[in-house]
């Protein structure tokens, strides 16, 4: 598999996270019947929190991913750098999901795509330096 195949990969597994968080958010949206916002439900407060918190952060990882693999990264760097964000953003929304305060799963989670994000920054750095 070539390091853009592996960037292929990743970004679907990621977007299928992100619509089934969608799809959360859908479903609390209407057990609440709330069309806007959050009406105020904890539930659906969750939910939100948790979709938003993949957007917010899948597109970055997936940016530098994409990046790396265009300047001829290795892929298993890819692959490592791209199961380090999507097992980060799953055990995130799961811990996130399971629990709105502190959670094993959010902290790992959050360790993990800040790592991804921290060493793929690096990598880009030095591949524009070099």
């Amino acid at each position: 598999m070539s390091a853009l195949e592996g960037v292929a990969l990743y970004a679907a597994l990621n977007l299928l996270l992100v619509i089934l968080l969608a799809y959360n958010v859908t479903r609390h949206r209407q057990r609440a019947k709330v069309s806007i916002g959050t009406g105020e439900d904890a539930g659906l407060e969750q939910a939100c929190r948790v979709h938003g918190n993949a957007v917010e952060y899948i597109p970055v990882g997936l940016i530098a991913l994409a990046l790396l693999a265009l300047l001829d990264t290795s892929p298993m760097i890819i692959h490592v750098l791209g199961f380090a964000l999507t097992l980060g953003r799953g055990l995130h929304a799961y811990g996130l999901l399971s629990k709105a305060g502190v959670s094993m799963g959010r902290f790992i989670g959050t360790l993990l795509t800040w790592l991804m994000i921290l060493a793929s920054a690096g990598l880009l750095i030095f591949a524009a330096v070099t």
